[in-house]
């Protein structure tokens, strides 16, 4: 054999078992998106039982990243967990700051958002969530019951005033309903967050997206598609390594020839 086809062979070789090597610490490292807590501001280092947290958090009392401390500043106005102010327009409906404080919970105490945890750099947070498919039901009662309270602004996550040590509007930014700033479903739950969220077509109790709040009594849905998309992005690699795997004879044996 040539010396140039010799050491072509070796460097496929070496390239096919660097991947295939590779394949057992990836999935190892895709089990551990479930069962896990953001490294965020106010979450646990693990998830654990809290059987005291308070009302809309209360889903997560088996399982939760949220200390009862956490649940409990959830559902105040102006808490000391974010000094977030959501009546920056007024009043907002007790149905609208309803979902909100769900939002909060879900955030702050669901153990099962790993497979949608991305690292950021922030002060107030190593790591953050993207795209979390969210079930369209739940997005259309969070636009349903917010689309006649008001606000001044499409992103909250940045661009306020916080002079005063809580959010306020920005200078000559009009307070306007919900349904001027987000028209559909979609442009709520996306956007407010800066696509923490990303609106599913698929519906509750489908197994593909994630509920904002569950009934406890029949237990979390929200472990079933942790699993789903841990899964799903566990076999992405194998996948990959199928067309590899079956050019690999063809190759050798023409280099061999």
């Amino acid at each position: 054999m040539a010396p140039l086809m010799t050491t072509q062979l070796l460097l496929l070789l070496v390239s096919v078992a660097a991947v295939w090597g590779g394949q057992p610490r990836t999935m190892r490292a895709r089990t551990e998106l479930l069962n896990i807590c953001m490294d965020a501001k106010y979450q646990k280092e693990k998830p654990s039982p809290e059987d005291k947290l308070h009302e809309q958090c209360s889903p997560w009392r088996n399982n939760a990243c949220c200390s009862v401390n956490t649940s409990q500043e959830a559902h105040k106005d102006i808490s000391y967990l974010y000094r977030f102010n959501w009546d920056h327009c007024g009043e907002m409906s007790s149905a609208c700051k309803r979902h909100f404080i769900q939002d909060t919970c879900f955030y702050e105490c669901s153990p099962n958002l790993g497979p949608w945890i991305q690292k950021v750099d922030q002060s107030w947070r190593k790591e953050r969530i993207l795209n979390v498919p969210l079930c369209k039901e739940d997005c259309e009662s969070w636009w349903e019951d917010c689309r006649t309270s008001y606000t001044c602004k499409s992103n909250w996550h940045k661009g306020w005033n916080w002079t005063s040590g809580y959010n306020q509007c920005p200078v000559k930014a009009a307070c306007h309903s919900f349904s001027f700033y987000f028209p559909t479903p979609a442009a709520l739950c996306n956007e407010i967050w800066t696509y923490s969220y990303k609106v599913s077509n698929y519906s509750r109790g489908s197994g593909r997206c994630m509920q904002i709040w569950f009934d406890p009594a029949q237990g979390n849905p929200n472990e079933e598609v942790a699993r789903f998309y841990a899964e799903m992005m566990s076999g992405a690699g194998c996948h990959r390594m199928g067309p590899l795997l079956f050019t690999l004879p063809l190759l050798m044996l023409r280099l061999l020839s």
